[in-house]
Parts: C-alpha cells; sequence; structure tokens
C-alpha cells in the first residue's frame, strides 16, 4: 500500500515539476514572476481538448495545443513584460496575472465553466509490476518529465544558447556588452517556459482525464511551491520540490482526506521556509542558480 502510494505521489509530482522548471526558467533567468503560467497549463489541456472532439489526430491536436500556448506567452512578453520592465517589481507580475484572468474567462466564455472529460487515448492500459499498479499515462508523464528536464540542463549547461541565457541570468547588461542578442533570446525563453508548461497540462488531462478553464491555478500554486521548496533558480531543485509536493499531496489523502492536501503541502511549504529560508538547493544573496 505504501509503495503504492509513492508511485502515486511520484506521477502526480511530474506534473508539479513542469509547472515548477517554468518558473524556475522565468524568475531564475528574467526576475519576473510569471502568474500567466497557470492560463498556458490550462490552454494545453483545454485546446487539446477542443481539437480532439473536432476529430484530430492526437499527435495534431497535441502540437496545436502547444503552438497556441506557444503563441500566447509571446503575446505576455511583448504586452507584460518588454513593455513594464523598467517598471517596479509588481507591474509586470500584475499584468502578467491579468494575462491568466483574461485566458480563463476567455476559455470560461467559449466552452462553459463546467469541467470537462478528456478522452481516454491510452484506453485503460496499466504496468504491473509485482502487486504495483501504474497508469500507462502517468508513466509516460513521469518518464517525459525526465527526459526533458535532463535536456534543458544539457542545453543550459553545454551549448552556445545555454551559454547565453545564463549569461543573462547573471547580468543582463554584462551579456549585452558580450554580444548577446537580448531581445531576440528573450522570447525563446518565453516560448521554452510555454512549452514545459503546456505539456504539463497536456499529461495532467492524459493521466486524470478531466479538463476545465480553472484547472491551472491550483497546479500553478503548487508549481510556485515546488520552485520554492528546491530553491529559486535551481532547475533540479524545481524538480525535487515537484515530487516532494506530489508525495505530500498523495500521502495527506490517504492519511487523512482530500480535503487536507493543502494544509499538508502548504504547511509542510511554510516549516521548510522557516528552516531553510532558501530552499534545499538555494543560496544566500543568489539569485541566479541554473
Amino acid at each position: 500500500m505504501i509503495a503504492q502510494q509513492l508511485i502515486n505521489g511520484l506521477m502526480l509530482g511530474s506534473i508539479y515539476v513542469l509547472v515548477g522548471v517554468s518558473f524556475t526558467l522565468a524568475i531564475g533567468i528574467l526576475n519576473f514572476l510569471n502568474f500567466s503560467i497557470p492560463g498556458l497549463f490550462m490552454i494545453g489541456g483545454m485546446v487539446s481538448w477542443v481539437l480532439l472532439t473536432q476529430g484530430w489526430h492526437w499527435a495534431f491536436a497535441i502540437a496545436g495545443a502547444l503552438a497556441a500556448a506557444a503563441l500566447v506567452s509571446l503575446a505576455v512578453e511583448q504586452l507584460s513584460y518588454r513593455r513594464t520592465r523598467g517598471a517596479d517589481p509588481e507591474v509586470p507580475l500584475v499584468s502578467s496575472l491579468g494575462f491568466l484572468v483574461l485566458l480563463e474567462n476567455l476559455v470560461l466564455v467559449g466552452v462553459g465553466s463546467d469541467q470537462q472529460t478528456f478522452p481516454s487515448l491510452l484506453g485503460d492500459f496499466n504496468f504491473r509490476v509485482g502487486g504495483l499498479v501504474i497508469g500507462a499515462a502517468q508513466a509516460i508523464s513521469l518518464v517525459l518529465t525526465f527526459a526533458l528536464v535532463v535536456g534543458l540542463s544539457f542545453m543550459l549547461g553545454k551549448t552556445n544558447l545555454g551559454r547565453q541565457i545564463r549569461a543573462i541570468a547573471e547580468s543582463r547588461s554584462t551579456a549585452v556588452l558580450l554580444g548577446v542578442d537580448v531581445g531576440r533570446l528573450v522570447p525563446k525563453i518565453f516560448v521554452l517556459t510555454a512549452l514545459f508548461t503546456a505539456l504539463g497540462g497536456v499529461m495532467f488531462a492524459l493521466s486524470y482525464l478531466q479538463v476545465s478553464p480553472f484547472m491551472g491555478e491550483g497546479v500553478g500554486f503548487k508549481g510556485v511551491a515546488a520552485m520554492i521548496i528546491g530553491g529559486m533558480g535551481s532547475v533540479w531543485g524545481a524538480v525535487i520540490g515537484g515530487l516532494i509536493i506530489g508525495l505530500i499531496e498523495v500521502g495527506s489523502i490517504s492519511a487523512f482526506g482530500a480535503d487536507t492536501v493543502n494544509i499538508a503541502v502548504y504547511g509542510s511549504l511554510l516549516v521548510l521556509l522557516i528552516l531553510r529560508p532558501h530552499g534545499l538547493f538555494g543560496k544566500p544573496a543568489i539569485r541566479e542558480k541554473l
């Protein structure tokens, strides 16, 4: 029983990992707490659901959802981040929150507020290992999440694009002096965060077979919590944080019921911040740690 709960927690945590990594990229590189990310998560799930109900092949439906999220993220970059970057820090934060509210209400008007059933693309196929049952969609989500994070870490550490991104994270002005085209690179970062986030929304829909206009809110807060638990700016810290939250959530449901989930998750976050304010892998006075 405990082993099954651990498996379920890791599967759920993989969704929070993608969202936590997206927040980490936004704040670790751009110092921008992008509150449109929950909306991008919702777009991943809702747009793929709409396209599937219109008869699109699943591969094209998912690709369409990722493309829609990328376009919205570019709009956030142009209208929220770029135009308010020189303002007080709370201005771009509030404007990105406005995008979240706008996206949710546009979808609300378009499809209604009811929770929708997502098509089961993998049927009832499960993996059975001993007495453990692992859903195929959840297993794919976990494997894909780690593959993406490994790929992201390789890109940041070993490629020219990654070096440019890390240069911006260290010092934008220095990066400009070194010849980094910040104006062209920042939109790529926004697209990257959109793809991670929207894919998380698709994986959530595939795993739990439900979507709604407000599906991103709870997941978004837990993505922020994953980022904080791991340490601001640490990609692998966000991974560990997301998995920890998934385990806490499943464990609290099993032990005390669903009503205690938020108490357990955010209570644990509060305790951690009291004991270690910079998170598990964060360091004092260091924000940009990729």
